[in-house]
């Protein structure tokens, strides 16, 4: 299905994508790029791959401003609203190697319950609840966090996940669950540590890297080219650093936590050609601002 939004200046098609790796080298968002052809990996059939929207959304935790994050009715009302292109979620280990959706380390902060997470095991986990926050629009009622193995069956194939994996050391059972269910082409591996993602390209998977502002005036991207697909950037981080990771040669460079239209607004003037969003729903319905160069760095 095709729609069309005409935005102040801009006029960005949008996609149904049904679970496909969106990889093409793009150096300005305005631009019109030829996608060039999916790569195979591992035992993946060749397929078509269409060409992306313009602007890529992923829904940041589900959209952690408007569901309940790193739940399952958070994750499939965001699917179900159609206004990301990508569902992003987090994965922590219990005790006994079960992956699961959870960003923090302890239970504290998200749930009913409290202390680390990494100590439960899989009967555990199946007594913790999720506590929607008050802030939240609307009545979400408490429930329990999903597996990993729940998240990509529930998901998987139905559009492209965006998964970080917050304990390396679940790396190889995630790359597992991921070839098992034929979704290397449409999961990115996300992680904070330049090795982890050559380790998780190394398996074949799609590697995404991300980086904190203060990183990111010390990294050198360019040498990432080649190891990594999706290079993940910090909004807040100086213009001069988001221009070079533009230029770095890594296929995408999406900007998070994008939460409002003007931090969108400079990250596609920049170069960046997707968004990660709490506020998927706020992005899609809100024109972005005509093109023009960015001052400053």
């Amino acid at each position: 299905m095709i729609t069309r939004y005409f935005l102040t200046g801009v006029a960005v098609l949008t996609l149904s994508i049904p679970a496909a790796v969106l990889a093409h080298p793009t150096a300005h968002p305005a631009a019109h790029p030829t996608p060039r052809p999916p790569e195979r990996r591992l035992g993946d059939q060749p397929a078509a791959v269409p060409a992306p929207p313009r602007i890529i959304y992923t829904a940041h935790r589900g959209g952690a401003l408007e569901v309940p994050e790193n739940s399952m009715t958070g994750l499939t009302t965001a699917l179900a609203r159609k206004d990301a292109q990508v569902l992003d979620f987090d994965i922590r280990s219990l005790r006994d190697g079960t992956l699961v959706v959870m960003h923090d380390a302890t239970l504290d902060r998200t749930t009913s319950q409290a202390g680390p997470v990494n100590a439960l095991t899989a009967t555990q986990w199946r007594t913790v609840r999720l506590r929607p926050a008050a802030a939240l629009r609307g009545a979400w009622k408490p429930e329990r966090p999903p597996t990993v193995a729940e998240a990509l069956d529930r998901l998987g194939g139905r559009t492209t996940l965006m998964v970080e994996t917050k304990d390396p050391a679940g790396l190889p059972e995630l790359a597992r669950m991921i070839r098992d269910r034929g979704l290397t082409r449409s999961v990115y591996v996300n992680s904070n540590h330049p090795d982890v993602a050559r380790e998780a390209h190394r398996m074949g998977l799609l590697a995404q890297l991300w980086r904190s502002a203060r990183q990111m005036r010390h990294d050198r991207p360019g040498e990432w080219r080649g190891d990594v697909d999706l290079l993940d950037v910090d909004y807040r981080a100086r213009d001069a650093d988001i221009r070079r990771a533009v230029a770095s040669g890594v296929p995408h460079v999406w900007a998070h936590t994008v939460n409002t239209p003007g931090q969108r607004d400079r990250m596609v003037r920049l170069g960046c050609d997707g968004i990660i969003t709490d506020a998927p729903s706020l992005m899609i319905t809100t024109p972005v601002r005509a093109l023009g160069r960015v001052s400053g760095g």
